[in-house]
C-alpha cells in the first residue's frame, strides 16, 4: 500500500518536508499490536526519502473507534480534542498519513492539533477514500 501512496505522490506532489502517521491511543495500540498508519509512514519515508515522526502527534483521548459511529456529526464528535502535539512545529510542512479517510473527521481534528503547534501546512495522504453513508 505505501508503493501505491509513493506512486500516487511521484505524479501529484505534495508540499511535505516530514511524514506524520495518525496516532492511536496508548491502549488500542497495545490491544491492536501495531498502527496500520505508522506503518504505512515508515515504508512510504523509506520509498520517498521523508523522514517519519512518530513522538510529535499523539492521541490524548480514548474515543470510540470511528468505526463505530453513526453519523458524520458523530465522527466529528468523537475526534474533538483527541489529538495533541508535544512540540512545536514552526513552519514545517506536514504530510499526515492514514490508512483510511471517510468523513475526514479524523485527518481535520489532527490537522488542528498540527497547526495549532505551529505547523506551516498540513496535507493528508491516505491510502482509501471511503464514501460514508449513515446506517438505515
Amino acid at each position: 500500500m505505501s508503493q501505491l501512496l509513493a506512486k500516487y505522490l511521484s505524479s501529484h506532489p505534495l508540499k511535505g518536508e516530514v511524514l506524520v502517521p495518525v496516532p492511536l491511543y496508548p491502549k488500542r495500540l497495545r490491544e491492536r499490536g501495531y498502527n496500520q498508519a505508522s506503518l504505512l509512514a515508515k515504508e512510504l519515508g523509506r520509498l520517498v526519502g521523508l523522514p517519519t515522526v512518530e513522538d510529535t502527534l499523539i492521541r490524548v483521548k480514548d474515543a470510540v473507534p470511528q468505526a463505530r459511529t453513526r453519523s458524520a456529526i458523530e465522527r466529528r464528535q468523537n475526534v474533538q480534542d483527541a489529538f495533541a502535539c508535544n512540540q512545536r512545529l514552526e513552519g514545517r510542512q506536514i504530510l499526515l498519513i492514514d490508512d483510511v479517510c471517510t468523513t475526514g473527521a479524523t485527518l481535520d481534528a489532527c490537522a488542528s492539533a498540527l497547526k495549532a503547534a505551529g505547523a506551516g501546512s498540513v496535507w493528508g495522504l491516505t491510502v482509501a477514500r471511503e464514501m460514508f453513508s449513515s446506517p438505515s
